[in-house]
């Protein structure tokens, strides 16, 4: 894959790489350097109940995740084959509304270690913590904490 270093570039990316992404109708709907938000209309993402799917929700912080570190390493001049190896999510309450991932480090990890790590073993981890919020809700309806791997590309 080549290097993302640009939001557009990671939409352009997800939709014509992940045909998941399509389905769920994700856009990149900001970025700041530290934090990704990547949204998803319910319509899209919809259960049985009428609320937003576990599965969808679920998709779209990983890949909210994965979109943030592949952004951080193209800042940085670098291409990596980019791996989630695991996570816990949490379902606190149901999203009636669009889904809105914000992925960003989780406290106590740091870019320039992750970039450092990258460029002297050429593999590197780091933990993304992801929230989506309800906004017909009391604050966070669905979190997860996942670990990524990303590592030089082996072709």
């Amino acid at each position: 894959m080549a290097m993302i270093d640009h939001p557009t570039q990671l939409e352009r990316t997800l939709l014509e790489s992940i045909p998941l992404a399509r389905a769920m109708g994700l856009s990149v709907l900001d970025y700041d350097g530290n934090r990704l938000a990547l949204t998803a209309p319910l319509a899209a993402n919809v259960n049985d109940k009428g609320c937003a799917f576990g599965g969808s929700m679920v998709s779209l912080m990983t890949l909210a995740a994965w979109g943030l570190i592949n952004l951080k390493l193209g800042e940085a001049g670098l291409d990596a084959d980019v791996y989630v190896a695991d996570s816990a999510i949490s379902y606190l309450e149901p999203v009636w509304e669009a889904l809105i991932a914000e992925a960003c480090a989780e406290p106590g990890q740091d870019w320039a270690v992750f970039v450092h790590d990258f460029n002297q073993h050429g593999k590197a981890r780091i933990t993304i913590a992801v929230e989506i919020n309800s906004v017909q809700g009391a604050g966070v309806a669905c979190k997860m904490f996942a670990r990524f791997v990303a590592k030089r590309g082996e072709f």
